[in-house]
């Protein structure tokens, strides 16, 4: 769930400067998009620290190298933020971020059915999980257009 608060939380503050005269924000769209890429960078920092073997076991047991791939998703987190945010990368990382949100749905989805947990806490329950995949889904193909 504090994924969600900062996401909204991004699009409001951004949302807000964008009221205030700040070109950049604008838009809903504008806002939306910094406020996801600022969420991906904040998911993404996670693969990094001492949350990096819980995430691991949330990676189902066919996939290999589940802490390598680990690595790998948090350097597409940043990646794909760094694209939403660059005007001529936009396109190419919307298609990657909504690639890459179905492409770590199973580990979600068998993260929540096994009862992993992140940090000592239970992660987000399958019932809200899958619904907010597919809002990430849908921003990143909004905010990239």
């Amino acid at each position: 769930m504090v994924v969600i608060i900062v996401l909204v939380g991004s699009l409001l503050v951004f949302r807000g400067l964008g009221a205030a005269g700040a070109a950049l924000f604008a838009s809903w769209v504008a806002a939306a998009r910094y406020a996801l890429a600022v969420m991906l960078c904040f998911t993404a920092i996670g693969h990094f620290t001492r949350l990096k073997d819980d995430m691991a076991r949330m990676i189902p047991e066919w996939v290999p190298r589940p802490l390598e791939m680990v690595y790998f998703t948090g350097l597409c987190e940043f990646a794909g933020a760094a694209g939403l945010c660059v005007p001529s990368l936009r396109r190419v990382a919307g298609a990657a971020l909504v690639a890459f949100f179905v492409a770590v749905l199973p580990a979600n989805i068998h993260a929540a059915r096994a009862g992993v947990t992140l940090g000592g806490r239970a992660v987000t329950g399958l019932w809200i999980r899958i619904p907010m995949q597919i809002v990430f889904i849908a921003l990143a193909w909004w905010t990239s257009r």
